[in-house]
C-alpha cells in the first residue's frame, strides 16, 4: 500500500505480547523521529487490547525522556483475545480511524506480527513490525529487541549459582525462558560453561545425561550445571528425575520473569534505536506491511506475512561445543 508523504500527519505505536529490555528505546527512538519529520505521534496502551479500548495518548518529545536505559515499556503491554476476533479487530480498525492515525508502529513478537498483518492486508490499515521478544526467533533479523540482556541476566544469576554449586558439591538445574524456543537456553548455556541442556526443541535423554553425571562424579567433578527451557522440561522435575536416577543431591532454580526486566545493555538499545528510526523512515516512504530488522548489521525490511516464528540453526553447533566442554 502507499501513501503519499504528504498526507501522513499521524502515527500510532503500541507494544504487544510479552516485553523485553529495550521496547522503551525503540519507543522513544519512534516518537522523537515521528516528530523530527513533522508528525504527531499517539501512544497506545496495553497493546491491541487498549486500542479496542480507546486507550490512547499523545506522545511528544518529553514524554519519552529518560527511558532508554529502563526495562519495559511505559505504554504497558498485554495479550489480546478479543482482537483475535473479527469483531475485536473491526472496533481496533474504528479507533485508529476515530483518532486519524494514518500508519501503526507494532513492537513485539510473532504474534504481534500476525497482528498488523491482519490489519494490513483485512483491513487496509498501514502497518509496520519491530520485533521485540527475547526469544530471538523471528525471521529477517539477526537479533531481536531484549535478547541479548535476557542472555545476560541469565548468565549473571547462574554465574551466582555456580559459586554454591561448587561449594556443596551439588547439581542445579536452571530453567530459563523460552517456551516454545530454546534460543536463550542454548546460549546462555555455552556462555555460562554448562554441562547440559534442555530445549523444547529435542526431547531430552535423561539416561544420557544421568550416564554423563555419574562418569563426572567418578572423575571428581564436584559440580554440575544443566540449563533448561521452560518449554523443553521444567526444573524441578528434571532435578526429581536426576536425583531418583543417580542418587546424587540436585537442586533446581526457575529465574522466571525476572529475565524480562532490567536494564537493556548496549546492544539492545542500540538495536532498538536503529529500528525505532527507519519504522518512521519506511512509513514516509509509504512502505507498509513490513517487518524490519538487521542482517549483518544493515536494516532488512521483509514482508510481515514472511516475518514469522523461526527454528533456529544453531542448537547442533552450540550442542555440539557444550558437550565437548563439559
Amino acid at each position: 500500500m502507499k501513501k503519499k508523504q504528504s498526507l501522513l500527519k499521524k502515527i500510532g505505536v503500541l507494544c504487544s505480547g510479552g516485553d523485553g529490555p529495550g521496547m522503551n528505546a525503540a519507543l522513544r527512538a519512534v516518537v522523537r523521529s515521528g516528530i523530527n519529520y513533522g508528525l504527531q505521534v499517539e501512544g497506545i496502551m496495553r497493546g491491541y487490547q487498549g486500542l479496542i479500548d480507546n486507550d490512547l495518548v499523545d506522545m511528544g518529545p518529553r514524554s519519552v525522556s529518560n527511558i532508554i536505559n529502563r526495562g519495559g515499556t511505559i505504554l504497558k503491554t498485554a495479550r489480546s483475545k478479543d482482537f483475535r476476533t473479527e469483531k475485536g479487530q473491526a472496533k481496533a480498525v474504528a479507533v485508529l480511524k476515530k483518532h486519524k492515525i494514518d500508519a501503526l508502529v507494532v513492537i513485539g513478537g510473532d504474534g504481534s506480527y500476525l497482528g498488523a498483518s491482519d490489519l494490513f492486508h483485512k483491513w487496509n490499515i498501514p502497518a509496520v513490525g519491530i520485533p521485540g521478544t527475547i526469544d530471538n526467533d523471528l525471521y529477517g533479523t539477526d537479533q531481536t529487541i531484549g535478547c541479548h540482556t535476557a542472555i545476560n541476566t541469565a548468565l549473571d544469576a547462574i554465574d551466582k549459582v555456580r559459586d554454591t554449586a561448587s561449594s556443596m558439591e551439588r547439581i542445579f538445574v536452571i530453567e530459563v525462558m523460552g517456551n516454545r524456543s530454546g534460543y536463550i537456553a542454548m546460549e546462555v548455556a555455552l556462555a555460562a560453561g554448562a554441562e547440559d541442556v534442555i530445549v523444547p526443541e529435542f526431547k531430552p535423554d535423561y539416561q544420557l545425561m544421568c550416564d554423563n553425571i555419574r562418569a563426572g562424579n567418578k572423575k571428581g567433578k564436584v559440580n554440575w550445571m544443566i540449563v533448561s527451557a521452560e518449554g523443553g522440561a521444567k526444573a524441578d522435575v528434571v532435578a526429581q528425575t536426576i536425583t531418583q536416577m543417580t542418587g546424587l543431591e540436585t537442586r533446581s532454580v526457575v529465574l522466571g520473569h525476572v529475565m524480562r526486566g532490567g536494564t537493556p545493555c548496549g546492544a539492545d538499545r542500540l538495536l532498538s534505536t536503529r529500528l525505532g528510526v527507519a519504522a518512521v523512515e519506511e512509513i514516509l516512504k509509504g512502505n507498509f506491511g513490513v517487518a524490519l530488522g538487521v542482517i549483518r548489521d544493515k536494516l532488512n525490511v521483509i514482508p510481515l506475512s514472511e516475518a514469522k516464528k523461526r527454528d533456529n540453526n544453531i542448537y547442533q553447533e552450540r550442542l555440539r561445543l557444550i558437550q565437548m566442554l563439559r
